[in-house]
């Protein structure tokens, strides 16, 4: 299936910026030798025409959606969204449509706030090296996503990735934290993710209880330094994380990197797109085919090929890893995978709500591919001569065509990261257009974005309840749209009302660099708790009468409670040289009173939540006197919260 560069595509806008901004992109991809799909790109597509959208400017207030915006004092926000951090570690949230970042849950990185990586709790979740120091103190984090019933949040848990160290770790939805991490094996470049919506033998599990992770690199396997120089033998790898134990189920031997991953509505198929089919080590020698891949998972069958034996293990992993490159699965019958041909380099692969079609985004090809799920399985069933006879529809966007967005009412919506634009197309149109109607006005709408638009993504979207009110799209660079603060600009992301048939731009807000992908859903499918449970925490000192110093030779522990205004005990001694483990619990139980607890000079500081403990552990090696103080505002005697420790020399 070539694509036919014959059809033109719609009016671009030609505004001077935007030209500038499309002229410089052109040129750097020239200038580095990528002309795939780019011929097309200076066509006109007379098939289907749309009204360009007016440049992005003020807001009518007029317009309903704007007031819905700006949330009036003590007003609550309608959705939460899950956002990426990216290389802060960390997933931020925020209350939408206003936009308030609400909460940063730390993750991969260290935290000073709430002592992320200096408590002996997070410690053991992030992972330490022999010495007790963290085994990484760098993260990437690029996707998020969270746990399905029904086709619905249900509201447990939220994953998301660490691209550099191959990291996924689990959000508990319920206190907004972190509980677990884990290091896929044998994979660098760990990018796309995306939990399963139900199981795909039992029918009766109509929950998630899988987690797919795409490799982005392929690397040796076993990556032990004897095949570093052979990048023939480099291959990526498709994994199974098990959403309760976090352990790894499975991996998929695989041709071909991985980019992000989408799973159906029925739990039988995950899919990532692809690039770099050719196994190319350098950028060169990753462009020179026509067209990359969808690779399709049949996870029932994946999951028998573990029970009967038929895998491998590599290095020092004991993770089941089946054979899913292209030459082993040649018989549809008895493939594990199936590879749907796509335009060259795609970025994005994306789930319908209706839970009929796969979208490929065609990046530097201006197209976008929609893959019918069931022709994919009657592949599998022998039932379809050839897999690239389950692409339905294959239609130019327009420039740099990234990530979709869905609004349930049939539409889709692809950022276009060259025009600077969000696309708004019809599914259905598209098919019609594909299949030979040339009337088939599959456009809808385009909206000017600032600038070089990355994700996005719509209210409800990935749940088969998508709702088509907001869609928020993160912007890449915002140029002009802020006060400049030197030569690290913020980035822009931009929320837009899609509940009517024209989009309308209603607020930009500056986020840090570099977030990526996000999720938004309805507020009443969360209940978070607001105060801990003492039984929760196995070292918990349940009453001051608890407190103390116990001491093991040279290991103290210091049992410690906290209720405002006051820390019990008020004071303690150690001695020079001790191992000094403190144990803290807040026995406030009022909503929104926490405590910190900071210690000069001994690199601690952490907060503790009501009803919640922590615990630190460090060498008390230096001799004097060193106020303990609450650093978390509490109490009107906040200043006066203090103990003391004394190091005795």
């Amino acid at each position: 299936m070539s694509q036919d560069h014959t059809k033109a595509l719609d009016p671009q806008p030609d505004a001077g910026r935007r030209k500038f901004l499309n002229t410089a992109a052109f040129a750097g991809l020239a200038g580095a030798g990528l002309s795939v799909g780019l011929s097309a790109c200076k066509q006109e597509q007379a098939a289907a025409p749309a009204t360009a959208a007016p440049a992005a400017g003020p807001i009518s207030s007029a317009h309903a959606s704007s007031a819905g915006v700006h949330l009036k004092p003590g007003e609550l926000d309608t959705y939460y969204g899950l956002w990426s951090g990216g290389h802060t570690g960390d997933m931020r949230v925020l209350g939408l449509p206003s936009g308030r970042e609400l909460h940063r849950i730390p993750c991969f990185v260290p935290d000073a706030l709430v002592g992320w990586g200096i408590t002996n709790e997070s410690k053991a979740i992030m992972g330490t090296k022999p010495d007790g120091s963290l085994k990484y103190t760098v993260g990437d984090t690029h996707h998020t996503h969270a746990s399905y019933k029904d086709g619905n949040y249900d509201g447990r848990y939220a994953w998301i990735n660490d691209k550099i160290n191959s990291r996924i770790a689990r959000i508990r939805l319920d206190y907004f934290v972190c509980d677990k991490i884990t290091e896929l094996p044998n994979v660098q470049g760990f990018h796309g993710i995306f939990p399963d919506k139900r199981d795909p033998v039992d029918p009766a599990i109509n929950y998630t209880t899988r987690v797919f992770c795409g490799a982005e690199f392929h690397t040796p396997l076993p990556n032990d330094g004897r095949d570093g120089d052979s990048p023939d033998k480099y291959r990526a790898l498709f994994s199974c994380v098990d959403a309760e134990s976090m352990e790894v189920r499975w991996q998929v031997l695989i041709d071909g990197n991985c980019d992000l991953v989408a799973t159906s509505y029925d739990g039988k198929l995950a899919a990532s797109n692809q690039y770099n089919v050719e196994g190319g080590h350098h950028y060169e020698g990753m462009m020179s085919a026509e067209r990359d891949a969808c690779v399709f998972f049949n996870i029932a069958r994946i999951e028998e090929a573990v029970k009967a034996g038929k895998f491998k293990t590599y290095g020092s992993s004991k993770v089941p890893v089946v054979d899913g490159t292209r030459e082993a699965n040649t018989d549809p019958k008895t493939a594990l995978v199936a590879y749907v041909s796509v335009p060259k380099n795609p970025h994005g692969v994306n789930a319908s709500p209706d839970g009929k079609y796969f979208i490929c985004a065609g990046k530097l090809s201006p197209t976008g591919t929609v893959i019918e799920l069931a022709k994919v399985l009657q592949w599998f069933d022998g039932q379809l001569p050839e897999i690239d006879k389950a692409i339905v529809a294959e239609i130019e966007l327009g420039l740099g065509p990234l990530h979709t967005a869905f609004d349930g009412r049939g539409n889709a919506y692809t950022t276009l990261f060259l025009d600077s634009q969000v696309v708004k197309w019809n599914v259905d149109k598209a098919i019609q257009f594909y299949a030979g109607d040339k009337n088939a006005q599959y456009v809808v709408d385009r909206l000017d974005v600032q600038y070089q638009p990355g994700h996005i993504n719509a209210s409800q979207s990935e749940t088969a309840f998508a709702d088509g009110k907001w869609l928020a799209v993160g912007c890449k660079f915002s140029k002009d749209r802020y006060l400049p603060v030197g030569p690290l600009h913020a980035e822009n992301e931009q929320l837009i009302d899609i509940s009517g048939e024209k989009m309308v731009l209603v607020a930009d807000h500056p986020v840090r660099p570099e977030p990526h992908d996000f999720i938004i859903f309805k507020r009443e499918l969360l209940n978070p708790k607001q105060v801990y449970s003492l039984d929760e925490f196995p070292n918990a000192v349940k009453d001051p009468k608890e407190t103390g110093v116990f001491r093991n030779g040279n290991k103290v522990t210091v049992k410690i409670t906290s209720q405002a205004p006051a820390f019990e005990p008020r004071e303690f001694k150690v001695k020079r040289g001790d191992e000094v483990t403190i144990i803290l619990t807040n026995l406030d139980k009022v909503e929104d009173l926490a405590h910190g607890f900071a210690i000069p000079k001994y690199n601690v500081n952490f907060i503790v939540n009501p009803q919640e403990t922590k615990s630190v552990t460090f060498k008390a090696d230096t001799a004097g006197v060193y106020w303990c103080y609450c650093t978390h505002f509490c109490h009107a005697l906040h200043l006066e919260m203090r103990a003391r420790m004394i190091v005795e020399a």
